[in-house]
């Protein structure tokens, strides 16, 4: 859950719609020379293998979806409902991660009890982390990001001027301020001395607008970006529920961080739609950085290498069914990347995704629970 909050980030504007991105002619120059002709063809063609996976298609003529305008992904229905473009920018599709994270750690704590109150506690926790703080990041991240969608993603709500720049403000400030008072009113309930859950959740805020606003804007840095980008999903939600519950000790800490590596590898699957208005505006994501064909193996590396290597460590712990168990749930993982990230990262982003996103948050959390308890 991004911070109990992976969340979060900031306020600010900026104006930017008015760098012009250069383009190079598609068609070879003309010479009457045969020579200079085929020398042309050769360059053209070699141009061509060189080109990555291009960025999405411009909006269908006919609309889209109306179930993805409201998850917030790819081939959205357009739409002038203000709610609906609101919930469209908080992006529900990435909530169920930090609402799983909350949960690993409310039940790693060891003190979650099946009444009504530890439910109600918990649902207030998944509320701050998920539609409030991740809608917040989430919202942050779009208006910040305005200038490249208007190159990769033109018909997205603020580049298409389907909602006002300041109605988008607005929204992330009632995002941010609810997301507060929801940590605020959780640390009353669980009784504590020190506000453990407000401070994950401002800490996770801050990280969140370091990632998405000038002049730190950490994304434009694919190494350090993506792992702060994973470290909040996988990191800040499960301390947010243990704290809740019990108390974060430094091991937790620790093995959730490390673990976020493979957080880093998700984080870079975003990148690939992006690379046009990443490489016009200098955004130094991993696909750009070293392009689309390797950038793909440094992804499913991250987080393959990081999860096997986790079943390795609990396989040297004593605990080999439980190894095993994990490694029952990566399998499925790799058959996906292959089926569907490796072969194209642009075209099937969204369908790796949503065969991907459980997994990850599945297995080494799961694990842990038991182990813990």
């Amino acid at each position: 859950m991004a911070s109990t909050l992976s969340t979060v980030l900031s306020i600010s504007a900026s104006n930017i719609h008015n760098r012009r991105v250069r383009t190079r002619s598609l068609l070879p120059p003309l010479s009457i020379s045969g020579t200079r002709r085929r020398l042309a063809i050769r360059a053209a063609e070699t141009d061509a293998n060189e080109v990555k996976p291009q960025a999405p298609d411009k909006a269908p003529a006919g609309g889209g979806s109306s179930f993805n305008q409201l998850l917030g992904i790819k081939g959205a229905k357009q739409e002038t409902n203000k709610w609906k473009i609101r919930l469209q920018l908080t992006k529900p599709v990435t909530w169920p991660p930090l609402v799983w994270g909350v949960v690993c750690g409310a039940a790693a704590s060891g003190n979650f009890q099946w009444n009504l109150e530890d439910v109600a506690k918990s649902i207030v926790c998944m509320m701050m982390s998920g539609p409030f703080l991740t809608g917040y990041t989430q919202t942050l991240n779009d208006y910040y990001d305005r200038e490249i969608d208007a190159i990769n993603e033109p018909y997205r709500p603020i580049p298409s001027g389907a909602i006002s720049e300041n109605e988008v403000i607005t929204q992330i400030w009632v995002l941010l301020l609810g997301g507060l008072s929801l940590a605020g009113i959780l640390d009353v309930w669980a009784g504590h001395d020190f506000p453990t859950v407000f401070y994950l959740a401002l800490g996770g805020s801050l990280l969140s607008y370091i990632y998405s606003a000038p002049p730190l804007k950490l994304k434009q840095n694919g190494w350090i970006g993506n792992f702060a980008l994973g470290a909040s999903y996988i990191s800040l939600p499960w301390w947010a529920g243990q704290a809740l519950f019990g108390t974060l000790t430094p091991d937790i800490i620790v093995l959730t961080l490390l673990y976020s590596i493979a957080g880093l590898g998700i984080a870079i699957v975003n990148d690939f739609k992006s690379i046009e208005g990443d490489r016009a505006l200098g955004l130094q994501s991993l696909p750009v950085a070293f392009g689309a064909e390797t950038a793909k193996w440094i992804c499913v590396g991250a987080i393959d290498i990081t999860q096997i290597s986790v079943a390795g460590y609990l396989l040297w712990s004593g605990k080999p069914y439980y190894a095993l168990a994990l490694l029952a749930l990566i399998a499925p993982q790799i058959v996906f990347q292959f089926q569907y990230f490796l072969k194209d990262p642009v075209k099937y982003d969204v369908k790796y995704q949503v065969n991907h996103i459980i997994p990850p948050f599945e297995d080494f959390p799961s694990t842990r629970m038991t182990l813990l308890k």
